[in-house]
């Protein structure tokens, strides 16, 4: 007797994939998306940035390796619901500590395996990026429909404010002893196993922000104080750090104007790196302008063009939206990086103040050190500062 549970996913368009079930039993909604990611499956369903949303992955198997508490970015998985096409039946890794299945089961999440994946990710490129249902329990088509089109859209949300930390804190890494450490490119002055022997205070706003950001910024040389998307800039002043980090998060960027009115104060102020929702909060408090893309970019292979060098690097990216770059041609930015794929801007620097932001994920390993140069620069250019040299 088979013990499968029927599953099924339903897009606003009226589309149907019956699956399935596995991890919670649960009937959910969100804006259902694709990552194009061969691997990293755990990181992805703990990314913050993915709240609210269902997400495709393209790779035709996933959950060979299960999952383990030093790769989570969060505190649990983020992602509203996961589709897959196959299902590992074994899990093999000496890092795992529970499969997907029972990992999702325990955070409430549900999921639906066996679906076309190929056919669901070509219709979200033709069409977009839509509102669906996900559903492990028993409901029919018409109601699965109905809830995916009752579900409020992307555009507009502020999730932010689901995901921030609530009270500053002192980042300090819990991963277990044997963790190794993100890797730093030789032929820099950081490539050795030590961090600088000089550190910086960063004041780094959590929007939904990824460990391992912190973890780079550690292990770059700053010490990190994590303050919620909320804090004002009068609050970071009293703190006095050397510097500001804005963090990756969700939802849409011209959502949060109480941000952009914190980090307009404070870019006049300190040197300051943005990524992802950080690259896009630059873009507004600037007086610049998003817009949403058709269904995004999520995968860990974007190529991006740095404009100023001619370099070429190999991306991770999670968003799905981008700045407009006639918003910000007379708003003192220069567009630095952009995406091969579709030209879209995927880098910014201020013309005047020690200011700069990527769409892009670089502590994500892409390349896999294609990006890791970002947080050097970071450092050299508040060091610069605090010398008195910019």
């Amino acid at each position: 007797m088979s013990t499968t549970k029927p599953a099924v996913l339903a897009l606003e368009d009226g589309s149907v994939f019956r699956g399935v079930a596995f991890g919670a039993d649960a009937t959910i909604a969100g804006e259902c998306v694709f990552n194009t990611s061969m691997t990293g499956y755990q990181e992805i369903l703990t990314d913050p940035s993915y709240f609210g949303q269902i997400v495709t992955m393209t790779a035709s198997q996933i959950g060979n390796y299960g999952v383990n508490d030093a790769d989570q970015e969060a505190g649990g998985p983020k992602a509203s619901g996961f589709v897959v096409r196959e299902l590992s039946p074994v899990v093999s890794n000496w890092r795992s500590t529970l499969s997907l299945g029972d990992y999702l089961r325990a955070n409430g999440i549900p999921g639906i395996s066996e679906v076309d994946t190929r056919a669901l990710t070509k219709k979200l490129r033709v069409d977009g990026a839509m509102k669906s249902c996900l559903s492990t329990l028993p409901i029919s088509d018409e109601d699965a429909v109905a809830r995916a089109r009752g579900w409020k859209d992307m555009a507009g949300a502020d999730y932010v404010k689901d995901v921030t930390c609530r009270e500053p804190y002192v980042w300090s890494d819990d991963l277990p002893s044997n963790y190794n450490a993100p890797y730093v490119p030789v032929g820099t002055t950081f490539g050795s196993p030590t961090t600088p022997a000089k550190r910086f205070r960063v004041a780094a706003f959590d929007y939904g922000a990824k460990r391992t950001i912190y973890r780079k910024l550690v292990r770059h040389g700053f010490e990190v104080h994590v303050f919620p998307a909320g804090a004002t800039a009068a609050q970071v002043d009293e703190y006095g750090p050397d510097c500001v980090f804005l963090s990756n998060g969700p939802g849409d960027p011209a959502a949060l104007p109480y941000i952009y009115k914190t980090v307009t104060g404070l870019l006049p102020k300190y040197p300051t790196f943005g990524i992802c929702l950080g690259h896009q909060m630059i873009t507004h408090a600037l007086g610049g302008t998003t817009f949403k893309l058709k269904f995004g970019h999520r995968g860990g292979n974007q190529p991006v063009k740095n404009l100023e060098t001619g370099k070429v690097s190999i991306t991770a990216q999670n968003h799905g939206f981008a700045t407009d770059p006639a918003s910000i041609k007379d708003r003192g930015a220069v567009v630095t990086e952009v995406n091969l794929n579709d030209g879209t801007v995927e880098g910014l620097r201020h013309r005047e103040l020690p200011v700069f932001c990527v769409q892009y994920h670089p502590e994500a390993a892409p390349g896999p050190s294609d990006a890791d140069p970002l947080f050097v620069d970071f450092y050299r250019m508040v060091e610069a500062r605090k010398a008195g040299k910019i």
